[in-house]
């Protein structure tokens, strides 16, 4: 693997504060942004149809996003435009009964290309389901971790860093609109992945490789900023080419993975190596 020539950051001109301060601050923020959500919708992230049931349509028409909201007997819960240079929407109902909603567009005029439903008992199923697996991942990571460096602060560092990477995505998710489904449950476990691995090729180099701290975190970063930007960089393209296509799923998924590496960088280079720094120099009770 051909790796970046990284630019060696003088991590001595920044306290610890100030390296961990950014993303504690946006971690905090973010939290906010999931806690008001919360408040207001009742749930931390928009469910899409995969977890309240519901069905999703495809249609192409001329007419307008309130026409199309106004238009239909049964009660329209959004109105997307998928391609608006072809006056594509993807229009969602909460009822399930495809052959009326089908029928109903029809008459309206509106051209169906594609209708999917899911029933409202499936997708509460799926919504336990997807949550006890999110939560069984990151304790497990959790788990190993801990079992791994035997110590409380590189420990808590990778699990931090993990934690930030998921919560900050969710956040986004609320404020572009993007609905948690089983594509985007997929990229946030896919995220405790690519977090883990950077977090400890990090803590070995700094812990348990010869050399001194600065010396062993430029070494990691050279492998692990090659890795994690290898990784966004196929994601980003991934993305655009779905958005282009209109391909849904993969750019939700895509746009999820996008915002999770990018502040994957950030909370070890940041937040991860300011904890190590305090703990190599200044821990106590070690």
């Amino acid at each position: 693997m051909v790796e970046f020539q990284v630019p060696e950051v003088d991590y001595t001109r920044y306290s610890n504060r100030q390296l961990a301060g950014v993303p504690l601050a946006i971690l905090v923020l973010a939290l906010l942004v999931i806690a008001g959500w919360y408040a207001a919708t009742g749930a931390p992230v928009t469910p899409g149809i995969d977890f309240t049931g519901g069905t999703e349509m495809r249609i192409q028409t001329t007419a307008s996003q309130q026409q199309i909201t106004t238009s239909f007997d049964s009660e329209v819960a959004s109105v997307t435009p998928a391609q608006s240079s072809n006056n594509v929407y993807i229009v969602t109902f909460q009822d399930t009964d495809t052959n009326s909603l089908t029928s109903q567009a029809k008459g309206l005029g509106y051209d169906v290309l594609s209708i999917q439903s899911t029933s409202a008992s499936f997708g509460s199923s799926a919504q336990q389901l997807a949550l006890y697996g999110i939560v069984a991942a990151f304790v497990g990571m959790s788990i190993i971790v801990f079992l791994m460096f035997r110590s409380f602060v590189p420990s808590i560092a990778v699990v931090l860093s993990a934690f930030s990477d998921i919560v900050i995505p969710v956040a986004l998710m609320n404020l572009l609109g993007i609905p948690l489904s089983l594509g985007t449950v997929a990229a946030l476990l896919m995220l405790i992945g690519y977090s883990v691995d950077s977090d400890i090729l990090l803590n070995n180099h700094v812990l348990r490789r010869s050399g001194g701290f600065y010396e062993s975190t430029y070494r990691a970063m050279r492998t692990g900023v090659t890795m994690t930007v290898t990784s966004l960089a196929a994601m980003a393209v991934m993305t655009i080419v779905a958005f282009i296509f209109q391909i849904g799923l993969l750019t939700a998924i895509g746009t999820v993975l996008v915002m999770g590496l990018a502040t994957d960088l950030m909370n070890t280079y940041m937040l991860n190596l300011s904890l190590l720094r305090w703990y190599k120099y200044e821990g106590v009770g070690r």
